[in-house]
């Protein structure tokens, strides 16, 4: 769990850092916010296209072999973004990125369920997935510092952030080879009425309507509402995402300042997604939380929104929506391994996450045409409240089709 939660963290972190980037690089190469949006988004482009692909390869070759190269591969494109010159080798860079990191989330999602039996599996999920504020945590205030050391090695300090923050993923990703191994079976660490005990755990479990070929999990209406509930929750995500240091801007802080500020939302909502998630594990309804936590991360937007007058207030209410859309992500993930196994598990979680998360293509690309467009980042807001309170009705109706979570 630590070497997976670390390489989250970097995946998010050179997922996301393109919005620390902006505070300097859109002038640097000239791009408007739509541009920045677009290009934060396409990235989603090459991921959800090569989503289900590269889960049914590391089904067939094993975890450690493929999550070890999309590592690699991340984090050499990531590095190479620093060399962007103009908005369309920006666009190649985000679109190559995706393309490299795509089936590393529902990889390691699939990798956990033959690992931890479903009582764990909440906690263990909520645990890795803490990596997505904890990247912005740490991140934030490292990405601005960074952003300071313009004229260091005749490179800018939006080019050092791409660089020194990309190239730790091809480090890991070489140690992956090392210590991970695909099976409980595989694994000296563990006696063998320990591997037996785990075996026979996984394979007791009571699963509601399994599902275990590929072609049924595509057409079952639980993964349908499942793909379109995390579209809504992304598209708040990550228009929050690539644009709080620019709406952080605004409040006349300096670039390491932004940083902070924003660790702070994101420590927020780091407690709060580890407080929920543990709260669902005591047994309290899946669908009924994750509906609950998307109707919280609507109000924070609206709530940014009000109060918009008095900077600190609106701040605090951004890390309200944060701390909601991240205990969704929590909550989302232990749902589908309760009805998919095998290739169906592979394949269906890339499937959900590849139309899940279309909504980073078109968050960003929505939040930063309305900033054009109105001026303010409040319409921006708006329409991010309105997909979370989408995601929340169709959370609630899958109750009909999953009436045990």
């Amino acid at each position: 769990m630590p070497v997976l939660i670390l390489s989250y963290i970097l995946n998010y972190l050179d997922r996301n850092n393109v919005g620390f980037a902006g505070l300097t690089m859109n002038q640097a190469i000239g791009l408007t916010a739509a541009q920045l949006g677009f290009g934060a988004g396409v990235f989603f482009a090459g991921y959800c296209l090569l989503e289900i692909p590269s889960n049914l390869v590391l089904y067939r070759v094993g975890a450690r072999v493929w999550l070890s190269r999309i590592m690699i591969s991340w984090g050499l494109v990531s590095a190479a973004t620093a060399f962007a010159v103009g908005p369309n080798s920006f666009y190649a860079m985000r679109l190559l990125l995706g393309a490299a990191e795509a089936g590393f989330f529902p990889g390691v999602a699939f990798y956990l369920s033959t690992w931890f039996p479903a009582h764990y599996r909440t906690r263990m999920i909520a645990w890795f997935m803490v990596a997505i504020p904890v990247s912005s945590v740490i991140g934030g205030p490292i990405s601005g510092w960074l952003l300071n050391m313009d004229g260091r090695g005749g490179l800018q300090g939006w080019q050092w952030m791409f660089i020194i923050e990309g190239l730790p993923a091809v480090v890991i990703g070489l140690s992956l080879l090392w210590v991970l191994a695909d099976r409980p079976e595989d694994v000296d660490w563990l006696t063998d009425d320990e591997r037996r005990i785990v075996h026979e755990r996984l394979a007791a479990e009571h699963r509601p309507r399994e599902v275990r070929h590929l072609s049924v999990a595509l057409r079952d209406a639980r993964v349908i509402i499942l793909a379109l509930i995390q579209f809504g929750f992304l598209v708040g995500s990550y228009g929050i995402g690539v644009f709080l240091p620019l709406i952080l801007q605004e409040g006349k802080l300096s670039n390491v300042e932004v940083g902070f500020v924003s660790s702070g939302c994101y420590l927020i909502a780091v407690i709060g997604m580890i407080v929920w998630a543990r709260y669902v594990e005591r047994g309290s309804s899946k669908v009924i939380n994750l509906g609950a936590a998307c109707v919280l991360s609507a109000c924070g937007f609206l709530g940014a929104i009000v109060f918009e007058a008095n900077f600190w207030v609106s701040v605090l209410w951004m890390a309200v929506a944060l701390t909601g859309v991240n205990g969704a992500r929590a909550i989302f993930w232990t749902i589908p391994p309760r009805f998919l196994t095998g290739m169906a598990a592979a394949g269906g979680l890339a499937f959900i996450n590849s139309i899940g998360t279309a909504g980073g293509f078109v968050g960003p690309n929505v939040f930063g045409w309305l900033r054009d467009y109105t001026g303010s980042y409040s319409s921006g807001m708006l329409a991010m409240s309105g997909f979370l309170v989408l995601s929340a009705v169709l959370a609630w109706s899958l109750r009909r089709y999953a009436p045990g979570e």
